[in-house]
């Protein structure tokens, strides 16, 4: 009973944080005029003012993120050409992840060497997958099967590490980084209150892959306990 109800738990608080970030993102995504300018504009002026002329402005529509490899702030083509309220919050907010690299910061590097690894055990744990009803096969030792399944829940744990890992750090690029910045007057003293939201949607978009992370990893746990 405590197990269905964690995991009904789980599953709620995802579903109901995606459609939140997405309901607020939005929300504040109308066009107003009286802002200086478009998110893509906004990115290269703080870039600019910075002094990170060499970190590109660039439309990608399969998600606004910081590419670190590539110095390169993406947003996508409404965040990049509209004067929105979420615009202009997404914007600085992938700029704080731009400033976090530029300055070096401790965690940003940590969560950049987690995410190679993680990429690496995801493969292996792909990999594990695959192998598993095949070797089982051939060698006809069922107890190999735990063997693989422990090296899928270990790739997956610690993609959920990266992903917690993630959180601070997006935290940081929205209200120690972006908010800041944007309350020195790019945008209205009765528009704060929508920015923050946006920044805080913003922080937490990776909350649902976390409990995604989590729900699969209980799946295979309870898998293994069979």
């Amino acid at each position: 009973m405590l197990y269905a109800t964690a995991l009904v738990f789980i599953i709620i608080l995802l579903y109901s944080s995606q459609w939140w970030v997405k309901y607020t993102l939005n929300r504040y995504a109308t066009t107003l005029d009286h802002l200086q300018g478009t998110g893509g504009e906004l990115a290269r002026h703080l870039l600019d003012r910075f002094d990170m002329q060499d970190v590109k402005v660039e439309i990608d529509d399969r998600g606004d993120h910081y590419d670190p490899a590539e110095r390169a702030v993406r947003l996508s083509t409404n965040n990049f050409n509209t004067k929105s309220l979420t615009a202009i919050a997404v914007a600085a907010h992938e700029v704080g992840h731009a400033i976090q690299h530029h300055r070096k910061e401790p965690l940003l590097a940590w969560r950049g060497r987690l995410v190679k690894v993680a990429a690496v055990s995801e493969k292996l744990g792909s990999l594990a997958f695959i192998l598993m009803p095949i070797v089982v096969g051939i060698t006809r030792v069922p107890q190999l099967s735990f063997i693989l399944i422990g090296a899928v829940i270990l790739s997956m744990l610690v993609a959920v590490v990266v992903h917690f890992v993630t959180l601070p750090v997006e935290w940081d690029a929205s209200f120690g980084k972006a908010l800041p910045i944007l309350e020195e007057g790019y945008v209205q003293t009765d528009e704060l209150v929508a920015v923050r939201k946006v920044l805080r949607a913003a922080a937490l978009t990776y909350v649902a892959a976390s409990l995604a992370g989590v729900l699969n990893l209980w799946r295979w746990l309870a898998l293994l306990r069979r």
